[in-house]
């Protein structure tokens, strides 16, 4: 991650082809308006007794982007860490301003930055793509549900991270789900033999997800207890720890999912190892039947010219027997000691 202090300059490192665009919601009790493009006049709050929400998709036009976070008042290294898709997941609070640095995680292991700015009257939410992520949200406002246009923005910054952190709980249960399905196969009779494989992919998802639920655990309650600024309004707190509730879920099913990935990667190597075992045995017997076998077969086989086997009638077939006989008593005294 490079170095935000030694540069003046706003740059994109993502790889989105997303066309940057902006969608925006000003509401209070009793009105709501819903416009979306690029140029919505000015960027900043309508007035004191209405709520602004600026959803931004794409990441790709950084003048655009820095021209909504200046008429917000963020500041330029906030700006950066919007632009900067590989910064870790953090929790800031600002005298103007609460600010996230989250990821979305499809179950298909894609990540998408997020970032959400939160102030007192306005939430600005930065999408690296297209996402639906928020979509429910902007139902629930134009729906005003549960009253959600009488609230402020601190009640739906608690709404969209409380989306965010069910988008982790799903994505936990599905790579607990799957590590069930390993286990199965592989306590099965017959194991595939893609297992391995499946359990590195399910280890790579644990990783991502751990990488992006750990730190919002560590920082999410500095927006619950702090006290320097007013931006998050006791009435909220209710909601916000019901945020941090499901961040503390997430985690503690991370270090199961760790825990069932340990196992199944010691009883994968160990049903490797008794496969192999399986096998090496299953050799070891043809070969112990085959011994005495080719020893005979190898005496005859050579040249020299008085053999008195060489001329006796019969001794092709009793060769035959003999062989035949060997190797019946060879498997038998194996069966007895129950090698095979």
């Amino acid at each position: 991650m490079d170095n935000n202090l030694l540069s003046e300059t706003l740059t994109y490192n993502g790889d989105s082809q997303t066309i940057t665009h902006v969608h925006r919601i000003d509401y209070n009790a009793s009105t709501i308006e819903d416009t979306t493009g690029n140029i919505i006049g000015t960027f900043s709050p309508r007035n004191k007794t209405t709520t602004s929400w600026i959803r931004v998709h794409g990441l790709r036009d950084t003048a655009l982007i820095e021209s909504i976070c200046k008429a917000f008042d963020v500041d330029f290294l906030i700006v950066q860490d919007i632009l900067n898709v590989n910064h870790p997941c953090k929790v800031e609070t600002h005298d103007l301003y609460n600010f996230v640095v989250a990821k979305q995680i499809d179950k298909n292991g894609d990540i998408m930055h997020l970032c959400l700015v939160q102030g007192a009257n306005f939430v600005l939410t930065f999408a690296e793509n297209d996402s639906s992520l928020f979509d429910k949200v902007r139902t629930a406002i134009n729906k005003n549900v549960l009253h959600i246009r009488s609230r402020s923005a601190d009640y739906l910054l608690s709404v969209m991270m409380n989306t965010i952190t069910s988008n982790y709980v799903a994505v936990g249960q599905d790579i607990s789900d799957r590590l069930d399905d390993i286990e199965t196969d592989l306590m099965g009779a017959h194991n595939n033999d893609d297992i391995g494989a499946k359990i590195q992919i399910q280890r790579r998802r644990h990783i991502d997800l751990r990488r992006v639920v750990m730190p919002l655990k560590e920082q999410f309650p500095r927006l619950i207890h702090t006290t320097e600024q007013q931006l998050i309004k006791k009435v909220t707190h209710p909601f916000l720890n019901d945020v941090n509730d499901h961040l503390s879920y997430v985690a503690q099913s991370l270090e199961t999912c760790r825990e069932t990935l340990a196992s199944l990667v010691d009883l994968y190597v160990s049903n490797t190892g008794l496969r192999t075992n399986d096998i090496m045995m299953q050799l070891t017997i043809v070969s112990t039947i085959f011994i005495p076998l080719t020893f005979l077969v190898g005496v005859w086989g050579m040249n020299f010219q008085y053999m008195p086997e060489l001329k006796l009638k019969y001794g092709y077939p009793a060769a035959w027997l003999l062989m035949l006989a060997i190797g019946v008593a060879v498997y038998l005294a194996l069966k007895r000691r129950r090698w095979m």
